[in-house]
């Protein structure tokens, strides 16, 4: 993708359900877990590069012994990090103690990280906090074991201001205000109200203080506890957790915003963000990864046992399209199908576009994400040449001669790698306000390829800003001297800020936004957003359910082109020579290509939570008062 756009996160976790000596006899390693979960963290990267995190819990250790270890990292590869921590505390006591080697209950004894319950998560620092406090997992520590808690999500809720509330007129005193703060604490009161219960229900059948224990591990109802916890939550959210005697889950948001897929086998219960990461990792095929249901947890017993329970009534399903568009791997077996069926879908668009005129058009694409959409646009073009080169021939009949059947056979579409990027240029800009210059060199081009007679065709997943087309893309194809060049974006125009877990928190960052801003000027109607901020001032103490989502009338008085247009000529400037053009899927072929993720609220404003109607409207009232704090 062109702008960089930051998204949070990647959630792993590995249940072992062989004793540890089972896997030192099978695959040779008592760390088989720890090294597994290290290949579905570096798998799971491209989620998240901030920050990395990484929680085990050891089941029946005895009292003194340490059950849990936890690391985190903000370093500049932070995966590699936090297991080069591991590894190398592992290796110490290995070399101090050669006599470990070959005992598993010494290793599991003795060596931290070494467990049966495994957490790890990845993280991009969305809100511009990026300290070492700020990466997940959290941990709720308590002395009695079931009462700490691990965990670590995918998610962003809308609000967080409520459930904060909640957790003051509980007589909590929450350290921070934050939603994952927020959410453990939550669960955290439930869990320990649970335990408490229990303690005294087994005290009353005559049970002593030790024989408790084992007896709260099993009676502890962990369905129960999320869905008094979860009942109040607004948000898209994979939430997964462990308790420190050794239950674990993993809950999906009720509209499944947030992907989750889990695995199951007689060795392992397997939980990611992503489907290919497990069928890589642990070597399964496509079908024996499910997909979590809305609204529902994989909870797993400190006994073994593994259940799907529904925690909360499923709502209308709208899993983020932007997974499918640009976050996930494009390696999952629906997703590549998905993203090349969006590129064939814009073809009859870009076709009218270049006039038909494939023999002086160049087809490339934005590296790297965009190039799945490239192939199925790719796809199209050579159909469109086949049917073009039998109605020739058809045409031609037996005059042809064998010179002109090969001419005719010989065109194919003209693919480019023609812009280049620069990674390390592009990790090192962080600083808005010395952005531009820097911008400006984010992609090279590929000389010598392109004749003044030519259009140039390139497809992107999506525009957002415009800020890297405008400053940089732009510009450098403009050098190699087209007569048209066409940005072709797989996604619809983003029109309204996202409160799930995508850093898209403002208005005024969309370039959509600015164009149709532009468009109002340019009509005389710019009345309309007046118009608009007092309704929503009219809404800011009403219930989420009853504010309606009023920026829509920002866009009612233009068409899809109209705003297209007016993107081009934003993006674009009196520097740059060739006629410039940009085209958006439109929402309904977005549909047609990803009919299982219909989730398209940045495109259309039709938010899955009542939260979101909130979140806009406030993303629209700090617009208007030039606030430039976040929405959520």
């Amino acid at each position: 993708m062109s702008d960089a756009l930051k998204h949070e996160c990647g959630i792993a976790h590995i249940r072992l359900l062989k004793p540890l000596e089972y896997y030192k006899e099978k695959y040779g390693s008592a760390f088989y877990g720890v090294n597994k979960m290290y290949l579905m963290m570096e798998k799971q990267h491209n989620r998240g590069q901030d920050g990395a995190g990484f929680a085990s819990i050891k089941l029946d250790t005895k009292p003194g012994e340490r059950y849990i270890s936890r690391v985190r990292s903000v370093a500049q590869q932070p995966i590699q990090d936090i297991f080069a921590q591991i590894n190398e505390r592992i290796n110490k006591e290995l070399t101090e103690h050669p006599e470990y080697n070959t005992d598993v209950s010494a290793q599991k004894k003795n060596i931290p990280y070494i467990g049966e319950v495994l957490l790890g998560h990845v993280r991009y620092g969305t809100f511009g906090k990026n300290s070492v406090e700020s990466v997940h997992p959290f941990l709720r520590q308590n002395n009695w074991q079931h009462r700490n808690l691990i965990m670590a999500g995918n998610f962003n809720m809308t609000n967080v201001k409520e459930l904060f509330g909640n957790l003051i007129e509980l007589g909590q005193h929450p350290k921070e205000y934050t939603d994952t703060i927020t959410i453990m604490e939550k669960i955290g009161h439930f869990l320990d109200d649970a335990v408490s219960k229990i303690y005294k229900d087994l005290k009353k059948e005559g049970y002593n203080k030790n024989e408790c224990s084992p007896l709260i591990a099993e009676r502890l109802n962990v369905a129960k506890i999320l869905k008094r916890a979860a009942k109040n939550w607004d948000g898209g959210y994979a939430m997964a957790g462990l308790l420190g005697h050794g239950d674990s889950f993993v809950l999906r948001d009720p509209a499944g915003i947030r992907p989750t897929y889990y695995y199951k086998d007689d060795e392992v219960v397997v939980v990611a963000s992503e489907r290919p990461v497990i069928q890589t990792v642990f070597n399964v095929p496509f079908d024996k990864v499910k997909e979590l249901e809305p609204g529902h947890a994989i909870i797993t017993k400190k006994s073994g046992s593994t259940a799907i329970k529904k925690i909360l009534e499923p709502l209308e399903r709208k899993a983020c399209s932007f997974e499918r568009i640009y976050f996930s791997r494009g390696s999952d077996a629906e997703i590549y199908k998905e993203r090349k069926e969006l590129g064939r879908l814009l073809m009859p668009k870009v076709l009218e576009a270049i006039e038909n005129d494939t023999r002086n058009t160049v087809f490339s694409f934005i590296p790297n994400t965009a190039e799945t959409s490239f192939f199925g646009m790719i796809d199209t073009v050579e159909e469109h040449l086949n049917y073009k080169k039998t109605q020739a021939i058809l045409k031609g009949q037996r005059a042809l001669s064998a010179k002109k059947v090969e001419e005719i056979l010989s065109e194919r579409p003209r693919i480019e790698k023609i812009a280049i990027k620069d990674v390390k240029l592009r990790t090192f800009i962080t600083e808005d306000s010395s952005r531009d210059d820097l911008v400006a060199h984010v992609y090279d081009v590929t000389y010598g390829v392109i004749k003044p007679t030519d259009n140039l065709v390139i497809i992107d997943d999506s525009i957002v800003r415009g800020t890297t087309l405008k400053m940089s893309i732009i510009k450098m194809m403009d050098r190699l001297k087209p007569k048209k060049i066409i940005v072709v974006s797989s996604a619809p125009q983003i029109r309204y800020p996202d409160c799930y877990g995508i850093d898209m928190a403002n208005l005024e960052s969309l370039v959509a936004f600015r164009a149709a801003l532009a468009l109002l000027k340019d009509n005389n109607h710019y009345h309309i957003v007046d118009d608009v901020y007092k309704k929503c001032l009219t809404q800011v103490n009403l219930k989420d359910k009853k504010v309606v989502n009023f920026v829509k009338e920002i866009y009612n008085n233009f068409t899809d082109e109209q705003i297209s247009e007016k993107i081009a000529e934003l993006l674009s400037d009196s520097e740059v020579n060739a006629d410039v053009k940009i085209i958006f899927q439109p929402v309904a072929n977005l549909h047609k290509a990803c009919p299982n993720n219909l989730g398209d609220w940045y495109f259309t404003g039709n938010y899955p939570t009542p939260g979101g109607n909130r979140v806009v409207n406030k993303a629209f009232i700090n617009f208007y008062e030039g606030n430039k704090e976040r929405a959520y």
